[in-house]
């Protein structure tokens, strides 16, 4: 079995409002000094088979088709 994980993120750029809420919540809270929080998502996969170049393959595929949108998300994958 392989762990993986895909990391999610919008590109440089690209606006965030999630983020600016996050970043305006958080000072509201009390924690001054945050600035620029971008959000993102984490798929944690467990894939078959101990094959961990193929594994990257699959995992960068199902990235453009289906994870990610990446004509506004950058992602990152991690095999272990």
């Amino acid at each position: 079995m392989i762990k993986a994980r895909v990391t999610v993120t919008l590109k440089n750029g690209v606006l965030d409002p999630q983020g600016k809420a996050i970043e305006g919540a958080l000072d509201a809270l009390g924690f001054p000094g945050v600035g620029s929080v971008r959000q993102g998502k984490v798929f944690d996969l467990e894939l078959e088979g101990s094959d961990k170049a193929k594994a990257e393959s699959d995992l960068s595929a199902m990235c453009e088709k289906l994870l990610a949108n990446t004509v506004i998300e950058d992602y990152t994958v991690s095999v272990t």
